[in-house]
C-alpha cells in the first residue's frame, strides 16, 4: 500500500502469472504542525513502519539485482516519465539503430495491457510485460522475475520501461546501473521544479520530440535551467525519436556505459 500515491495492488507478471503477493510503498513525511486530534497517531505509526519495511525490503532486493548484474555484465538502465513522453518510441527507434550491435532487452511496467511490450517486440528486441494493476510504479521484485525470464547474456542493456508517472518511481531502487528521465517538448518547461525528486534522482535526462519545437512555445533554455537548478549532474540528450535527431549522442553514451563494464566487443 503506497498511503501518498494510492497504490494498492501488487504487480504480476502478464506471462508467466505473478506467483506471490507483496504491498506497494514508501515512506513519507506527514506534519503534525495543525490542530487535530492525536487519536489517530498510533495508526499512523504502524502504516509508517509497515512503509518503512516494505522500502528496506525493495532496498534489499534491489542489491540482491545489482549484484546479478554485475555479475553477469549486464547493465540494466530504469527509464522513468509522464505518461506520453515518448518512451516506447524511443526504445523502439533504439533496437532498430542499434540492432547486431548490442544485444538490448526490456522490462515493461504499466498498469494494464501488453500493448508497449508488442511494440517492443515487433522492433525486433525480447521483452517481459509487468503489468503493476492500480500500482503506479515497478519495484525491485518485478526487475528481479523480468531478468529471470530474458536471461540476458553478458554485455547485454536491459531497459526498464517504468509506468508513467513522475513521482513514485523515483524512489524505488530496482539494481539499476543509472536511471534516465525522459521528458518531451510538448510537457511544460516548469516539470523539473513541479517534480524535483525525479529529476533530482536520475542520472540522465533526454528531452524528447524536439522536431516538434517549430510548432510549440516551448522554452528549451528554461527547461534545462530548471533541470540544472534541480540537479547540476544530470546528462542532458536532446532528440526526436521520430526524425533521429540527437540520437548518436545518446547511443554514444549507451556505448560507453558497456566500455565501462567491459562488455565483449564494445569498443572505445
Amino acid at each position: 500500500m503506497c498511503a501518498t500515491c494510492g497504490c494498492s495492488e501488487a504487480a504480476h507478471a502478464h506471462d508467466p502469472p505473478h506467483d506471490h503477493d507483496h504491498a506497494h510503498g514508501h515512506a513519507h513525511d506527514h506534519d503534525h504542525a495543525h490542530d487535530h486530534s492525536h487519536h489517530g497517531h498510533g495508526h499512523d505509526d504502524r502504516i509508517r513502519r509497515l512503509e518503512q519495511d516494505i522500502l528496506a525490503k525493495n532496498d534489499r532486493l534491489a542489491a540482491r539485482n545489482r549484484g546479478w548484474l554485475d555479475g553477469r555484465g549486464v547493465t540494466a538502465l530504469n527509464l522513468m516519465s509522464a505518461p506520453g513522453s515518448g518512451k516506447t518510441t524511443l526504445l523502439e527507434r533504439t533496437i532498430r539503430d542499434l540492432h547486431g550491435e548490442i544485444a538490448l532487452f526490456v522490462v515493461e511496467g504499466d498498469q494494464a495491457t501488453s500493448r508497449d511490450a508488442d511494440r517492443i517486440r515487433a522492433a525486433g528486441c525480447a521483452a517481459v510485460q509487468i503489468n503493476t494493476g492500480a500500482g503506479c510504479h515497478l519495484e525491485a521484485d518485478g526487475l528481479a522475475r523480468g531478468l529471470r525470464e530474458l536471461d540476458p547474456p553478458r554485455g547485454a542493456l536491459v531497459f526498464v520501461e517504468n509506468v508513467g508517472n513522475l513521482v513514485c518511481p523515483a524512489l524505488f531502487d530496482l539494481g539499476e546501473r543509472a536511471r534516465v528521465v525522459v521528458a518531451s517538448v510538448t510537457e511544460g518547461e516548469d516539470k523539473p521544479i513541479k517534480y524535483p525528486h525525479m529529476f533530482a534522482a536520475c542520472d540522465v535526462l533526454v528531452l524528447n520530440k524536439i522536431d516538434l519545437l517549430p510548432h510549440l512555445s516551448f522554452d528549451v533554455g528554461a527547461f534545462l535551467a530548471h533541470a540544472q537548478r534541480v540537479n547540476p549532474k544530470l546528462r542532458v540528450f536532446a532528440v526526436s525519436a521520430q526524425t533521429g535527431e540527437g540520437l548518436d549522442a545518446w547511443y554514444g553514451w549507451l556505448r560507453e556505459l558497456r566500455l565501462e563494464i567491459g562488455a565483449p566487443g564494445a569498443q572505445p
